[in-house]
């Protein structure tokens, strides 16, 4: 009798620790695919702010990051999501368009970027810049965009409709070349083996030794060099400068969670999110934790020139710089 009575007592206390777990909720992030994986900040990150929001958090992937954006657009008014996690500054002119995103939450701390921040709809969460990743041995890397049009080097990159380092890409070689865009496109051309949807499946070809060098990050060598303890990867420094990509969220108007997404927001900017962000999603993060960054960083790169079109001028300019894409690599 006194093993059932206890019994009975454990379950209903497992009972009463999971409603009390949930009680005010779910929270549901829209989020790209690899930030959701088994080794992305997805996990580290439910679990610190499950931790202290006593809700439910739930990321969902959705494709890459530019694929997120369409899928709300989509979804409209309708969508489950509360909050969109993993756009970046060539999309938030487009999304703040769509009229679906609600004001960030007052009262954030100022984030620490290269770039000042006055978005007043979108907060970032880390950032980086865009490079070609390669074997540290590769002979004759180039040292331009250029140069690398005219090497017999394969590349794999991303589609810029579907994909934010694609759409970097192409925004890259618009804000470094301008009216010489279509002539550079034309001479890489001849260098892309394939175009994936999105950055996983890219870097997975290239670890699978399917190109010479693949889009990525300056970053990503240091996945390598402190995940794996190997220094085989390197990113090419580019002459004309990198472009630079700020990852952001913001929250939806149709929200039924308005007051727990405006405190994952906040939560954001602490050291429970931004601490996973170097070591799990392989970039900069957007408010410098405590810690500071791993070592290993201090090996990575740093562009001479950064570069980053508003965003409101790369909204005016993506369509037509994404059809000088289309149109070299369709010849």
């Amino acid at each position: 009798m006194m093993k059932t009575v206890s019994l009975t007592l454990l379950a209903t206390t497992a009972l009463i620790g999971a409603t009390h777990a949930q009680s005010r909720g779910e929270l549901v992030v829209y989020t790209y695919d690899s930030f959701t994986s088994d080794w992305g900040p997805g996990p580290v990150v439910e679990e610190a702010f499950e931790a202290v929001c006593d809700c439910d958090l739930t990321f969902v992937g959705a494709g890459d990051g530019a694929a997120l954006l369409s899928r709300v657009q989509l979804e409209g008014a309708r969508s489950d999501a509360d909050v969109v996690l993993g756009l970046d500054t060539n999309l938030t002119a487009r999304a703040t368009a769509t009229g679906l995103f609600a004001d960030k939450p007052a009262g954030l701390p100022t984030p620490d970027l290269p770039i000042a921040w006055t978005d007043p709809i979108f907060t970032p969460f880390d950032w980086g810049y865009f490079a070609f990743v390669h074997e540290a041995d590769l002979a004759d890397v180039p040292t331009s965009l250029k140069a690398l049009g005219e090497s017999d080097l394969s590349i794999i990159v991303q589609d810029p409709r579907s994909s934010t380092p694609g759409l970097g890409l192409v925004m890259w070689v618009d804000a470094a070349y301008g009216d010489e865009a279509a002539a550079v496109w034309a001479a890489l051309a001849d260098n892309v083996v394939t175009v994936t949807p999105g950055w996983s499946e890219a870097y997975g070809l290239f670890l699978e030794g399917e190109a010479d060098m693949v889009l990525s990050y300056t970053t990503s060598p240091a996945y390598h060099l402190i995940a794996e303890d190997d220094p085989s990867k390197s990113a090419a420094a580019f002459d004309e400068g990198h472009y630079m990509q700020v990852e952001v969220a913001g929250i939806l108007k149709g929200s039924d969670q308005p007051d727990l997404a405006a405190e994952f927001i906040q939560f954001m900017a602490t050291d429970g999110f931004q601490g996973a962000i170097p070591t799990t999603n392989w970039m900069y993060p957007a408010f410098t934790p405590a810690g500071g960054l791993p070592d290993g960083f201090e090996t990575l790169i740093t562009p001479e020139t950064a570069l980053l079109l508003p965003a409101d001028e790369a909204e005016a300019r993506r369509a037509a710089a994404i059809e000088t894409w289309r149109a070299a690599l369709s010849q």
